[in-house]
């Protein structure tokens, strides 16, 4: 699976309206008086009656739009559908049986607090399509920061980023296995985060690696050296950032 997936096209619904004045010379409709101008009355339309023709439940000749099932004649606001729940300081829409307030979202939550350090729980661990977004701002005279998954004994993934190690901005990857960190891997080709300005980072699990991509663009893909995900349960931030947001979700 690609982090491409996780990172947005819109589509703009079209109308078209037809209509017209009969052609000269053309029959009239059924209920038409010859010699009428305009469209032919509709089934319930009294002839000569101007606009359009009334709808089942509206009286003829009341203006505005037509009465739906439920509705009172001249009721203003919207039509009440049926079975629709009335939403809070919305008047004036009959509630569904049994409704009982809004339905909690079930998309993405933010996790408060977001004070760093800041440590996440992940209930049973790592697993593939699990996608990790952490949103903060690099402080103004920021050295390093870290972004760590664990487990009890072990960092499988250390994300970290330095402002200045030997006069170089780098990202360094690691694993911490046993209490001995691995060989360090350098391997993004950019460095896409600016002190004091926000960044966002999203982290996608797969069969095989993480995948991290930053500010929408893909920057590096690590293979995974703990291979038990289900280990992999607290999610960390460190040091030298501010954090406004952090969600975990599954992608479909």
């Amino acid at each position: 699976m690609d982090l491409a997936d996780a990172l947005d096209s819109d589509t703009a619904p079209s109308s078209q309206q037809a209509g017209g004045l009969a052609w000269s010379g053309q029959p009239p409709w059924p209920g038409q008086q010859p010699g009428m101008p305009g469209q032919p009355p509709w089934p319930g339309q009294q002839p000569g009656m101007p606009g359009q023709p009334p709808w089942p439940g509206q009286q003829p000749g009341m203006p505005g739009q037509p009465a739906w099932p439920g509705q009172q004649p001249g009721m203003p606001g919207q039509p009440a559908w049926p079975g629709q729940p009335v939403w809070p300081g919305q008047p004036n829409q009959p509630s569904a049986p049994g409704w009982g307030g809004p339905v909690p979202p079930t998309g993405p939550q933010n996790i408060p607090p977001l004070t760093v350090p800041y440590s996440q729980q992940l209930p049973g661990g790592v697993y593939n399509k699990m996608l990790i977004t952490i949103q903060g701002t690099v402080k103004p005279q920021a050295q390093r920061f870290a972004i760590n998954l664990q487990g009890k004994d072990c960092i499988a993934f250390h994300f970290n980023p330095r402002f200045n190690e030997n006069h170089k901005q780098v990202i360094v990857t690691n694993s911490m296995i046993k209490q001995m960190w691995g060989t360090e891997e350098k391997q993004c080709p950019s460095f896409p985060f600016v002190k004091g300005q926000p960044f966002e980072v999203k982290i996608l699990c797969t069969t095989d690696s993480f995948k991290v991509a930053v500010n929408k663009a893909h920057l590096l893909e690590y293979k995974y050296r703990v291979r038990e995900l289900n280990q992999i349960t607290q999610l960390c931030v460190r040091e030298d950032v501010t954090l406004t947001s952090v969600t975990v979700e599954t992608l479909p």
